[in-house]
């Protein structure tokens, strides 16, 4: 996965969704029409990081390379050559996956 030229700010995090399965686990295969949209995700950059009220550097949970499960709705979509990109807020990161 190429690392676009996008550094995110302040507690954003930039992922690569990753995609749902073509077939079903009966073998039919599914229209994109029909595909859910994707619950995974990896985490390609971080942000600068948020403070806290004293000014202090609140570290990220999570780290580039990280396989995460997202908020099916969060984020902004963005589009790089081609590839599609979310940034989001570290709070709209449910978890880290493995």
């Amino acid at each position: 996965m190429a690392n676009p030229n996008i550094k995110p700010l302040s507690d954003r995090v930039l992922v690569k969704p990753l995609e749902a399965e073509e077939k079903s686990k009966g073998g039919i295969i599914i229209p994109d029409s029909a595909k859910e949209k994707p619950q995974e995700a990896q985490v390609v950059a971080l942000g600068t990081g948020k403070r806290d009220e004293n000014g202090k550097l609140i570290e990220f949970s999570v780290k580039a390379g990280d396989k995460v499960l997202i908020s099916k709705y969060g984020g902004t979509e963005v589009k790089v050559e081609g590839e599609s990109y979310l940034i989001m807020r570290e709070d709209d990161i449910l978890g880290v996956i493995g």
